[in-house]
């Protein structure tokens, strides 16, 4: 696996890592749409598990959850995508819930991220304090856990999280699910400030970046940016597994060219 902390070591520029669902349109299909985004500048990305209940996210992923699932996918044929991204060569990370890790066990569950080459996980529903079960099964397979802060979040919790030694930091900017905003949030600049401050532990923003214009305003706060939903709801959007690659490709080197 690729580890993401190097990927941050060794790039020489803000990173994007796009967000998209296993499995999206078909677990058949899904991984070419990754390959489309790696391409046009991807420099890692963000795999969504698909599940039924997903208690971070806004219509348009809870909707790909729904377009994947009815197409078949379950956990192992998400991981058999999540395979197929990890083998493009960059750093790869699952992004999956509490209850179907728990389900599997956390040893069973970090120990298939593992074999599929995942470079870390994403739980948005496991607070820091029930984090811990996690952060053991995940070491122990050489899988980073990555920790979230948002706007409200303290400097006291920010350095309990910088203790816990993620992967990276996901610096949520926007309070409220993931999808598209018109504008980027005040508050990013502040939490971006709060966590420099403490912590050299690689800083990530996501929920509520979705334009170019606005990874731009963004690319000196953070050490990389996740879009998710703009890209996604490209996927939805399309009528042939073609053109959703090619409206994915385009949307991600408009993006990567307005970090650089």
């Amino acid at each position: 696996m690729i580890s993401t902390r190097h990927m941050f070591v060794t790039l020489d520029r803000t990173a994007l890592l796009p967000y998209l669902t296993a499995g999206l349109p078909t677990p058949g299909d899904s991984a070419d749409l990754f390959r489309a985004m790696s391409e046009a500048g991807a420099d890692g990305f963000e795999v969504g598990i698909p599940y039924s209940d997903p208690l971070m996210d806004g219509p348009v992923i809870m909707r790909a959850s729904e377009v994947a699932l009815a197409a078949g996918t379950n956990v192992v044929q998400a991981l058999a995508v999540l395979e197929k991204v990890a083998g493009l060569g960059k750093p790869t990370l699952a992004m999956t819930y509490a209850n179907p890790v728990m389900q599997a066990g956390w040893d069973v569950y970090c120990g298939r991220l593992a074999d599929a080459g995942a470079a870390g996980i994403i739980v948005p529903d496991l607070p820091l304090e029930e984090a811990g079960p996690l952060l053991v099964a995940a070491a122990a397979k050489n899988v980073g856990v990555v920790l979230f802060v948002s706007p409200t979040t303290g400097a006291d919790r920010i350095r309990r999280v910088a203790r816990a030694k993620p992967e990276f930091i996901y610096g949520v900017s926007d309070l409220g699910v993931t999808g598209e905003r018109h504008e980027v949030s005040g508050h990013v600049a502040g939490l971006s400030a709060r966590v420099r401050a403490i912590t050299e532990v690689p800083l990530v923003l996501g929920v509520g970046i979705s334009t170019p214009e606005q990874v731009k305003a963004v690319r000196h706060l953070a050490d990389g940016v996740i879009v998710g939903t703009a890209l996604v709801r490209r996927v939805l959007d399309a009528t042939s597994v073609a053109e959703a690659a090619r409206a994915l490709f385009q949307a991600v080197h408009d993006l990567r060219a307005a970090l650089d």
